[in-house]
């Protein structure tokens, strides 16, 4: 199978084309060169598959990026580091998140591509103590929480309308727990900072991806994917393990 992943030179990006070399044949798509030296450091250079660069809010680059592709991961978000980010005039929230996955999913179903994974974002405790099944939405209001519930009804809309095969996986906090570090480049652990219900290590993320993207008996469907075993009392996260075959191997534990 071929998979284009968009937002590949990421934290979660690098994981998942870790995760699917050698298995699948792997295109990355990301902004530009300069996106890959982030996490040079930890992940090295990629050099498994084809490498595309384009702009995601330009539906000419995504559609290119996904010719001849059998599925898609996207896992493309934008993140804020400077002053501004995510404020009432910052347009970036809408143009990256929105714009660009209204990209991503019509390209896909302009070609007929029978699979699209996509990542959300949620809280893995709501904090009315409702259990987070798949129809239970996100309730916060910030407008990164506002972006990212909009992408799942986008996505949910793209199944409805259309028949488009997608899933939807819902991390909280992502890290890494073979380097023992956050995606801020946090230590982790009672020193730095200790481990919590709703963390998931990138690898199982990544791998519950690689599972998401190779089904062939779900149409649409959305799982919590957290890797703390609190989480099973306030998330769907039992049944991503059920329904996508999904193993936790992070060992998070140590973090404590």
């Amino acid at each position: 199978m071929k998979v284009v992943v968009f937002g590949g030179a990421g934290w979660l990006g690098r994981a998942v084309l870790a995760n699917l070399t050698g298995k699948h044949q792997i295109r990355a798509f990301d902004r530009d060169p300069t996106a890959w030296e982030t996490w040079k450091d930890t992940d090295g250079e990629w050099q498994d598959g084809e490498i595309v660069h384009g702009d995601l809010v330009n539906f000419a680059d995504v559609h290119n990026a996904t010719e001849g592709v059998d599925a898609i991961i996207h896992v493309a978000v934008y993140f804020w580091s400077e002053p501004g980010g995510y404020g009432e005039d910052d347009q970036k929230p809408f143009l990256i998140n929105l714009k660009g996955l209204w990209n991503v999913l019509e390209s896909a179903r302009q070609r007929g591509i029978k699979r699209v994974v996509h990542i959300g974002s949620c809280q893995t405790v709501h904090p009315e103590g409702i259990f987070f099944t798949s129809e239970v939405r996100r309730p916060d209001g910030s407008l990164y929480a506002v972006c990212k519930r909009l992408q799942e009804e986008m996505c949910r809309q793209f199944y409805e309308a259309h028949g488009l095969r997608i899933i939807v996986l819902r991390p909280d906090y992502i890290v890494d727990s073979r380097l023992g570090m956050g995606r801020h480049r946090e230590k982790l652990g009672p020193d730095g900072r200790p481990a919590r219900n709703g963390w998931v290590c990138r690898h199982d993320l990544a791998e519950a991806c690689r599972l998401a993207a190779e089904s062939e008996v779900i149409d649409f469907d959305i799982f919590h994917i957290v890797g703390t075993p609190e989480a099973d009392k306030t998330c769907n996260v039992a049944r991503s393990r059920r329904v996508l075959g999904l193993t936790y191997k992070g060992d998070l534990e140590q973090y404590r």
